[in-house]
């Protein structure tokens, strides 16, 4: 697998010290790498509005007078799918890190094992957000990005896809399950939930991140966070 990686930082040592530790990464997981590397966060903008095809972003947040959490905030404007990590010295900008769906924090000096293990969740992330699930819907086929899909639920012989827009077709729900993969869950006899849109579970409702409310089965509380644990 080939990923495209952008590290941003000012501080040459650290550019030269990351650049060795993702060769080595890739070298050791068949992987290979693409990296460009950017002295500050106008230069990599200035390469980001020419072409917006990186999968991962390691951004120092302390740089000169754009730091890397509002360097993160315009990306994430264009991207949702680029996966963002920040490095820093200090632990205070944590919480910013919310904002932009940062997938981790490493804090300076940069340790080879923690890296690894964060460029290995970047990875199966970005493996996951290019699933696709196919509809053959309104007489053609559909390619719809799992990730994009909320939740599915049925009304008699009809199961309606929630993702940008409802898709419905005529198939069971069942079919789904092995298609939408781990990051799915069925919950009772007549829904699938995507994992990553639930921000609320009560003993009746969950929660999605959209807004909706939606009954929760008798029963499913409890599979359901043990999904919920389990899955992220």
């Amino acid at each position: 697998m080939t990923y495209r990686i952008a590290v941003c930082d000012d501080c040459g040592a650290d550019r030269q010290l990351l650049d060795r530790l993702l060769n080595t990464w890739a070298e050791e997981r068949g992987h290979t790498v693409q990296t460009e590397f950017f002295p500050s966060a106008e230069s990599f903008l200035f390469r980001w509005a020419e072409q917006q095809r990186f999968d991962l972003l390691l951004l120092d947040v302390e740089m000169g007078e754009m730091d890397g959490v509002e360097l993160a905030r315009q990306v994430r404007r264009d991207s949702e799918l680029v996966q963002i990590v920040f490095i820093t010295g200090y632990s205070d900008y944590i919480a910013e890190g919310y904002e932009v769906e940062a997938l981790h924090y490493l804090l300076k000096p940069v340790s080879r094992d923690k890296l690894f293990q964060v460029l290995d969740r970047a990875a199966d992330k970005l493996r996951r957000n290019s699933r696709c699930l196919n509809l053959n819907c309104y007489g053609e086929l559909l390619r719809i990005p799992c990730h994009r899909i909320r939740y599915l639920d049925v009304q008699r012989n009809y199961v309606t896809v929630h993702a940008d827009r409802d898709y419905t077709v005529k198939r069971s729900l069942s079919d789904f399950a092995d298609e939408l993969g781990e990051d799915f869950v069925r919950v009772g006899r007549g829904m699938i939930l995507n994992l990553s849109y639930i921000r609320r579970v009560t003993k009746t409702e969950v929660h999605l991140s959209g807004g909706e409310v939606l009954p929760l089965p008798r029963g499913a509380y409890e599979p359901l966070n043990r999904a919920i644990i389990d899955g992220r």
